[in-house]
Protein backbone atom coordinates (compact mmCIF):
# COMPACT_ATOMS: atom_id res chain seq x y z
CA UNK A 1 0.00 0.00 0.00
CA UNK A 2 1.10 3.57 -0.67
CA UNK A 3 0.46 4.72 2.89
CA UNK A 4 -1.05 3.65 6.16
CA UNK A 5 -4.83 3.71 6.11
CA UNK A 6 -5.80 5.13 9.48
CA UNK A 7 -9.40 4.11 10.20
CA UNK A 8 -9.31 4.52 13.99
CA UNK A 9 -10.64 8.08 13.99
CA UNK A 10 -13.56 7.20 16.27
CA UNK A 11 -10.92 6.62 18.98
CA UNK A 12 -8.52 9.47 18.12
CA UNK A 13 -8.31 11.36 14.84
CA UNK A 14 -5.14 11.32 12.78
CA UNK A 15 -3.58 13.11 11.04
CA UNK A 16 -4.14 16.53 12.56
CA UNK A 17 -4.26 19.69 10.48
CA UNK A 18 -0.80 21.32 10.25
CA UNK A 19 -2.29 24.41 11.90
CA UNK A 20 -2.86 22.38 15.08
CA UNK A 21 0.81 21.47 15.35
CA UNK A 22 1.86 25.04 14.58
CA UNK A 23 -0.49 26.46 17.21
CA UNK A 24 0.87 24.17 19.92
CA UNK A 25 4.45 24.99 18.98
CA UNK A 26 3.64 28.71 18.91
CA UNK A 27 2.31 28.53 22.46
CA UNK A 28 5.41 26.68 23.67
CA UNK A 29 7.83 28.90 21.75
CA UNK A 30 6.23 32.32 22.08
CA UNK A 31 3.59 32.44 24.85
CA UNK A 32 4.32 29.89 27.57
CA UNK A 33 2.55 31.82 30.31
CA UNK A 34 -0.11 30.65 32.76
CA UNK A 35 -3.50 32.26 32.06
CA UNK A 36 -5.02 34.31 34.86
CA UNK A 37 -2.04 33.82 37.17
CA UNK A 38 -0.05 36.98 36.39
CA UNK A 39 -0.38 40.39 34.76
CA UNK A 40 2.62 40.19 32.43
CA UNK A 41 2.24 40.01 28.68
CA UNK A 42 2.86 36.26 28.39
CA UNK A 43 0.14 35.42 30.91
CA UNK A 44 -2.23 37.84 29.18
CA UNK A 45 -1.49 36.21 25.83
CA UNK A 46 -2.31 32.81 27.32
CA UNK A 47 -5.57 34.20 28.66
CA UNK A 48 -6.45 35.55 25.23
CA UNK A 49 -5.77 32.15 23.73
CA UNK A 50 -8.30 30.54 26.09
CA UNK A 51 -10.84 33.25 25.36
CA UNK A 52 -10.40 32.74 21.62
CA UNK A 53 -10.89 28.99 22.00
CA UNK A 54 -14.11 29.51 23.97
CA UNK A 55 -15.40 31.90 21.31
CA UNK A 56 -14.68 29.45 18.49
CA UNK A 57 -16.39 26.63 20.38
CA UNK A 58 -19.33 28.93 21.11
CA UNK A 59 -19.63 29.62 17.39
CA UNK A 60 -19.49 25.90 16.61
CA UNK A 61 -22.21 24.91 19.10
CA UNK A 62 -24.25 28.17 18.98
CA UNK A 63 -23.59 29.09 22.60
CA UNK A 64 -24.38 32.74 23.34
CA UNK A 65 -22.07 33.09 26.34
CA UNK A 66 -18.56 31.64 25.82
CA UNK A 67 -17.92 31.72 29.58
CA UNK A 68 -20.39 28.84 29.86
CA UNK A 69 -17.91 26.58 28.07
CA UNK A 70 -15.73 24.85 30.65
CA UNK A 71 -12.51 23.10 29.68
CA UNK A 72 -11.80 19.56 30.90
CA UNK A 73 -9.18 16.99 29.96
CA UNK A 74 -11.65 14.91 27.90
CA UNK A 75 -15.33 14.13 27.40
CA UNK A 76 -15.27 11.54 30.21
CA UNK A 77 -14.31 14.15 32.76
CA UNK A 78 -16.99 16.48 31.39
CA UNK A 79 -19.65 13.77 31.70
CA UNK A 80 -18.56 12.92 35.25
CA UNK A 81 -18.54 16.61 36.19
CA UNK A 82 -22.19 16.96 35.17
CA UNK A 83 -23.42 13.64 36.55
CA UNK A 84 -21.66 13.90 39.92
CA UNK A 85 -22.92 17.46 40.37
CA UNK A 86 -26.57 16.79 39.58
CA UNK A 87 -27.31 13.27 40.86
CA UNK A 88 -27.67 12.24 44.49
CA UNK A 89 -28.72 8.97 46.20
CA UNK A 90 -32.46 8.51 45.79
CA UNK A 91 -32.55 10.34 42.45
CA UNK A 92 -33.77 8.84 39.18
CA UNK A 93 -31.66 8.95 35.99
CA UNK A 94 -32.60 7.84 32.47
CA UNK A 95 -30.11 6.71 29.84
CA UNK A 96 -30.04 4.33 26.85
CA UNK A 97 -28.70 0.86 26.08
CA UNK A 98 -26.29 2.18 23.45
CA UNK A 99 -24.07 4.22 25.77
CA UNK A 100 -20.28 4.31 26.16
CA UNK A 101 -18.75 3.40 29.53
CA UNK A 102 -18.01 7.10 30.03
CA UNK A 103 -21.73 7.29 30.79
CA UNK A 104 -22.48 3.79 32.08
CA UNK A 105 -19.69 3.46 34.63
CA UNK A 106 -20.46 6.63 36.63
CA UNK A 107 -24.17 5.82 36.46
CA UNK A 108 -23.65 2.22 37.59
CA UNK A 109 -21.49 3.49 40.44
CA UNK A 110 -24.21 5.89 41.52
CA UNK A 111 -26.77 3.10 41.18
CA UNK A 112 -24.76 1.16 43.76
CA UNK A 113 -25.08 4.20 46.04
CA UNK A 114 -28.86 4.42 45.86
CA UNK A 115 -29.62 6.10 42.54
CA UNK A 116 -32.41 4.52 40.47
CA UNK A 117 -31.31 4.01 36.87
CA UNK A 118 -33.60 3.36 33.90
CA UNK A 119 -31.78 2.05 30.82
CA UNK A 120 -34.03 2.54 27.80
CA UNK A 121 -33.74 -0.39 25.36
CA UNK A 122 -32.63 0.23 21.79
CA UNK A 123 -33.26 -1.69 18.58
CA UNK A 124 -30.33 -3.38 16.86
CA UNK A 125 -29.85 -0.25 14.74
CA UNK A 126 -29.36 1.76 17.93
CA UNK A 127 -32.74 3.51 17.96
CA UNK A 128 -33.97 4.06 21.54
CA UNK A 129 -37.54 3.10 22.41
CA UNK A 130 -39.04 6.54 23.07
CA UNK A 131 -42.26 5.02 24.41
CA UNK A 132 -40.26 3.35 27.17
CA UNK A 133 -38.40 6.61 27.77
CA UNK A 134 -41.65 8.55 28.02
CA UNK A 135 -43.01 6.08 30.58
CA UNK A 136 -39.77 6.24 32.58
CA UNK A 137 -40.00 10.02 32.67
CA UNK A 138 -43.41 9.89 34.36
CA UNK A 139 -41.60 9.50 37.66
CA UNK A 140 -39.51 12.42 38.98
CA UNK A 141 -36.22 12.39 37.04
CA UNK A 142 -33.15 14.41 37.89
CA UNK A 143 -31.19 13.78 34.68
CA UNK A 144 -31.35 12.24 31.21
CA UNK A 145 -27.99 11.21 29.73
CA UNK A 146 -27.70 10.17 26.08
CA UNK A 147 -25.04 9.84 23.44
CA UNK A 148 -25.51 11.90 20.29
CA UNK A 149 -24.13 9.10 18.11
CA UNK A 150 -23.02 5.60 19.00
CA UNK A 151 -19.28 5.02 19.03
CA UNK A 152 -19.95 1.40 17.98
CA UNK A 153 -22.38 1.60 15.05
CA UNK A 154 -22.45 5.34 14.39
CA UNK A 155 -26.22 5.85 14.48
CA UNK A 156 -27.38 9.37 15.31
CA UNK A 157 -29.96 9.46 18.07
CA UNK A 158 -33.12 11.64 17.80
CA UNK A 159 -31.84 14.27 20.22
CA UNK A 160 -34.61 16.82 19.69
CA UNK A 161 -37.27 14.17 20.39
CA UNK A 162 -35.41 13.09 23.53
CA UNK A 163 -34.95 16.62 24.86
CA UNK A 164 -38.62 17.40 24.21
CA UNK A 165 -39.70 14.38 26.26
CA UNK A 166 -37.25 15.21 29.04
CA UNK A 167 -38.23 18.86 29.27
CA UNK A 168 -41.92 17.92 29.50
CA UNK A 169 -40.85 16.04 32.63
CA UNK A 170 -38.68 18.97 33.82
CA UNK A 171 -35.53 16.86 33.49
CA UNK A 172 -32.28 18.35 32.12
CA UNK A 173 -30.45 16.53 29.32
CA UNK A 174 -26.73 15.80 29.16
CA UNK A 175 -25.53 14.85 25.67
CA UNK A 176 -22.30 12.96 25.01
CA UNK A 177 -21.07 14.48 21.73
CA UNK A 178 -17.79 12.56 21.56
CA UNK A 179 -18.58 11.20 18.08
CA UNK A 180 -20.40 14.22 16.66
CA UNK A 181 -18.64 17.40 17.76
CA UNK A 182 -16.88 18.64 14.64
CA UNK A 183 -18.43 16.07 12.29
CA UNK A 184 -22.15 16.74 12.71
CA UNK A 185 -23.92 20.11 13.06
CA UNK A 186 -24.80 20.84 16.70
CA UNK A 187 -27.01 23.73 17.74
CA UNK A 188 -27.51 23.57 21.49
CA UNK A 189 -30.58 25.85 21.71
CA UNK A 190 -32.24 24.36 18.64
CA UNK A 191 -31.65 20.81 19.85
CA UNK A 192 -32.77 21.66 23.39
CA UNK A 193 -29.49 20.45 24.91
CA UNK A 194 -28.88 21.56 28.49
CA UNK A 195 -25.33 20.22 28.80
CA UNK A 196 -23.05 19.20 25.96
CA UNK A 197 -19.93 17.16 26.74
CA UNK A 198 -17.29 17.10 24.00
CA UNK A 199 -13.77 15.84 23.44
CA UNK A 200 -11.05 17.61 21.51
CA UNK A 201 -9.07 14.75 20.03
CA UNK A 202 -11.65 13.20 17.70
CA UNK A 203 -13.54 15.15 15.04
CA UNK A 204 -12.48 18.50 16.49
CA UNK A 205 -9.01 17.45 15.28
CA UNK A 206 -7.18 18.67 18.37
CA UNK A 207 -4.77 16.83 20.68
CA UNK A 208 -5.58 14.35 23.41
CA UNK A 209 -6.06 15.75 26.90
CA UNK A 210 -8.63 18.32 25.78
CA UNK A 211 -12.39 18.53 26.01
CA UNK A 212 -15.13 20.40 27.78
CA UNK A 213 -18.66 20.90 28.97
CA UNK A 214 -21.06 23.50 27.54
CA UNK A 215 -23.82 24.65 29.90
CA UNK A 216 -27.05 26.19 28.67
CA UNK A 217 -28.36 29.30 30.41
CA UNK A 218 -29.98 28.44 33.71
CA UNK A 219 -27.94 25.28 34.28
CA UNK A 220 -25.74 25.60 37.34
CA UNK A 221 -23.58 22.78 38.67
CA UNK A 222 -21.22 22.42 41.60
CA UNK A 223 -17.50 21.84 41.05
CA UNK A 224 -16.08 18.33 40.98
CA UNK A 225 -12.66 19.74 41.94
CA UNK A 226 -11.88 22.84 43.98
CA UNK A 227 -8.65 24.79 44.10
CA UNK A 228 -6.69 27.63 42.58
CA UNK A 229 -8.27 29.44 39.66
CA UNK A 230 -6.16 32.59 39.44
CA UNK A 231 -9.25 34.60 40.34
CA UNK A 232 -10.54 35.75 43.74
CA UNK A 233 -7.23 34.61 45.23
CA UNK A 234 -7.99 36.42 48.48
CA UNK A 235 -10.70 33.82 49.19
CA UNK A 236 -10.30 30.30 50.53
CA UNK A 237 -13.65 29.36 49.04
CA UNK A 238 -14.34 28.49 45.40
CA UNK A 239 -15.37 31.32 43.04
CA UNK A 240 -19.05 31.14 42.15
CA UNK A 241 -18.82 32.39 38.55
CA UNK A 242 -18.15 30.57 35.29
CA UNK A 243 -15.90 29.30 33.95
CA UNK A 244 -13.63 29.71 36.99
CA UNK A 245 -15.89 27.82 39.41
CA UNK A 246 -15.41 24.64 37.35
CA UNK A 247 -11.79 25.11 36.20
CA UNK A 248 -9.53 24.60 39.20
CA UNK A 249 -5.81 24.15 38.62
CA UNK A 250 -3.69 25.13 35.66
CA UNK A 251 -5.34 24.18 32.39
CA UNK A 252 -3.72 22.25 29.53
CA UNK A 253 -3.03 25.48 27.68
CA UNK A 254 -0.80 23.98 25.01
CA UNK A 255 -3.48 21.38 24.35
CA UNK A 256 -6.19 24.03 24.19
CA UNK A 257 -4.03 25.96 21.71
CA UNK A 258 -4.14 22.88 19.48
CA UNK A 259 -7.84 22.37 20.14
CA UNK A 260 -8.55 25.97 19.20
CA UNK A 261 -6.72 25.51 15.90
CA UNK A 262 -8.64 22.28 15.26
CA UNK A 263 -11.98 23.97 15.92
CA UNK A 264 -10.99 26.85 13.67
CA UNK A 265 -10.09 24.35 10.93
CA UNK A 266 -13.52 22.72 11.31
CA UNK A 267 -15.27 26.09 11.16
CA UNK A 268 -13.28 27.11 8.09
CA UNK A 269 -14.13 23.90 6.25
CA UNK A 270 -17.72 24.03 7.44
CA UNK A 271 -19.34 21.29 9.52
CA UNK A 272 -21.93 20.68 6.79
CA UNK A 273 -19.12 20.10 4.28
CA UNK A 274 -17.39 17.68 6.65
CA UNK A 275 -20.69 15.93 7.22
CA UNK A 276 -21.28 15.50 3.47
CA UNK A 277 -17.77 14.10 3.05
CA UNK A 278 -18.28 11.46 5.74
CA UNK A 279 -21.68 10.54 4.28
CA UNK A 280 -19.97 10.02 0.92
CA UNK A 281 -17.45 7.69 2.54
CA UNK A 282 -20.22 5.86 4.41
CA UNK A 283 -22.19 5.37 1.21
CA UNK A 284 -19.17 4.11 -0.72
CA UNK A 285 -18.19 1.61 1.96
CA UNK A 286 -21.69 0.37 2.72
CA UNK A 287 -22.60 -0.07 -0.95
CA UNK A 288 -19.45 -2.10 -1.60
CA UNK A 289 -19.12 -4.13 1.59
CA UNK A 290 -22.64 -5.54 1.37
CA UNK A 291 -21.63 -7.31 -1.83
CA UNK A 292 -18.86 -9.23 -0.02
CA UNK A 293 -19.96 -12.60 1.36
CA UNK A 294 -19.26 -13.49 4.99
CA UNK A 295 -19.31 -9.83 6.10
CA UNK A 296 -22.08 -8.60 8.36
CA UNK A 297 -22.47 -4.89 9.00
CA UNK A 298 -24.15 -3.77 12.24
CA UNK A 299 -26.39 -0.79 12.74
CA UNK A 300 -28.06 1.41 10.15
CA UNK A 301 -27.17 0.90 6.50
CA UNK A 302 -28.39 4.38 5.63
CA UNK A 303 -25.31 6.53 5.08
CA UNK A 304 -27.24 9.65 6.07
CA UNK A 305 -28.32 8.28 9.44
CA UNK A 306 -24.87 7.76 10.91
CA UNK A 307 -21.58 9.47 11.53
CA UNK A 308 -18.39 8.11 9.96
CA UNK A 309 -18.34 4.93 12.07
CA UNK A 310 -19.01 1.42 10.72
CA UNK A 311 -18.88 -1.85 12.70
CA UNK A 312 -18.80 -5.25 11.03
CA UNK A 313 -17.58 -8.82 11.40
CA UNK A 314 -16.21 -11.46 9.05
CA UNK A 315 -17.69 -14.93 9.50
CA UNK A 316 -15.03 -17.37 10.66
CA UNK A 317 -12.54 -14.64 11.64
CA UNK A 318 -12.46 -13.18 15.13
CA UNK A 319 -12.29 -9.39 15.39
CA UNK A 320 -8.88 -9.64 17.06
CA UNK A 321 -7.47 -11.81 14.26
CA UNK A 322 -9.02 -9.53 11.64
CA UNK A 323 -7.47 -6.45 13.24
CA UNK A 324 -4.03 -8.08 13.24
CA UNK A 325 -4.33 -9.12 9.58
CA UNK A 326 -5.56 -5.69 8.52
CA UNK A 327 -2.64 -4.04 10.31
CA UNK A 328 0.21 -6.36 9.34
CA UNK A 329 -0.83 -7.34 5.83
CA UNK A 330 -2.80 -4.33 4.57
CA UNK A 331 -1.52 -1.38 6.66
CA UNK A 332 -5.06 -0.65 7.86
CA UNK A 333 -5.31 0.68 11.40
CA UNK A 334 -8.72 0.00 12.95
CA UNK A 335 -10.34 -0.71 16.31
CA UNK A 336 -11.52 -4.16 17.35
CA UNK A 337 -13.34 -5.55 20.37
CA UNK A 338 -15.94 -3.93 22.61
CA UNK A 339 -14.94 -0.26 22.13
CA UNK A 340 -15.54 0.55 25.84
CA UNK A 341 -19.27 0.09 25.20
CA UNK A 342 -20.47 -3.35 26.39
CA UNK A 343 -24.07 -2.11 26.64
CA UNK A 344 -24.02 -1.21 22.96
CA UNK A 345 -22.60 -4.59 22.01
CA UNK A 346 -25.26 -6.39 24.05
CA UNK A 347 -27.84 -4.33 22.19
CA UNK A 348 -26.56 -5.33 18.74
CA UNK A 349 -25.78 -8.94 19.73
CA UNK A 350 -21.98 -8.84 19.49
CA UNK A 351 -21.10 -9.21 23.16
CA UNK A 352 -18.58 -10.44 24.32
CA UNK A 353 -16.49 -10.75 21.15
CA UNK A 354 -17.17 -7.32 19.73
CA UNK A 355 -16.69 -6.09 16.19
CA UNK A 356 -14.23 -4.61 13.72
CA UNK A 357 -14.73 -0.84 13.59
CA UNK A 358 -13.71 1.56 10.83
CA UNK A 359 -13.90 5.29 11.51
CA UNK A 360 -13.39 8.00 8.89
CA UNK A 361 -12.23 11.60 9.19
CA UNK A 362 -11.99 14.68 6.99
CA UNK A 363 -8.65 13.35 5.76
CA UNK A 364 -9.99 9.94 4.70
CA UNK A 365 -10.47 9.64 0.93
CA UNK A 366 -12.74 7.57 -1.30
CA UNK A 367 -9.59 5.87 -2.58
CA UNK A 368 -8.78 4.85 1.00
CA UNK A 369 -12.21 3.29 1.33
CA UNK A 370 -11.78 1.46 -1.98
CA UNK A 371 -8.46 0.03 -0.80
CA UNK A 372 -10.10 -1.22 2.37
CA UNK A 373 -12.79 -2.97 0.29
CA UNK A 374 -10.05 -4.66 -1.76
CA UNK A 375 -8.40 -5.82 1.46
CA UNK A 376 -11.64 -7.22 2.86
CA UNK A 377 -12.35 -9.08 -0.39
CA UNK A 378 -8.92 -10.70 -0.20
CA UNK A 379 -9.44 -11.66 3.44
CA UNK A 380 -12.81 -13.25 2.65
CA UNK A 381 -11.40 -15.11 -0.36
CA UNK A 382 -8.65 -16.52 1.83
CA UNK A 383 -11.11 -17.52 4.53
CA UNK A 384 -13.36 -19.25 2.00
CA UNK A 385 -10.36 -21.12 0.57
CA UNK A 386 -9.37 -22.28 4.04
CA UNK A 387 -12.92 -23.33 4.86
CA UNK A 388 -13.23 -25.19 1.57
CA UNK A 389 -9.93 -26.97 2.20
CA UNK A 390 -11.05 -28.08 5.65
CA UNK A 391 -14.36 -29.32 4.26
CA UNK A 392 -12.76 -31.57 1.66
CA UNK A 393 -10.00 -32.95 3.83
Amino acid sequence: MDRVLYFDNAATSWPKPPTVVRAMRAYLDDIGGSPGRSGHRMAIAAGRLLADARMNLAELFNVDDPSRIVFTKNVTEAINLAIQALVQPGDHVVTTAIEHNAVMRPLRYLESRGVTLTVVPCSDDGTPDLNVMERALRRPTELVVVTHASNVIGNVLPITDITALAHQANAPVLVDAAQTAGAYPIDMPEFGIDMLAFTGHKSLLGPTGTGGLCLAEGIEIAPLIRGGTGSASELETQPDFLPDSLESGTLNVVGIAGLNAGVRFVLDQGVETIRRHECTLNRRFLDCVQAIPRIRVYGPLDAENKVGVVSFNIAGVSPSDAGLILDQRFDIMCRIGLHCAPAAHRTIGTYPTGTIRFGWSWFTTVDDVDKSIDALELMVERQEALTSGVGTA
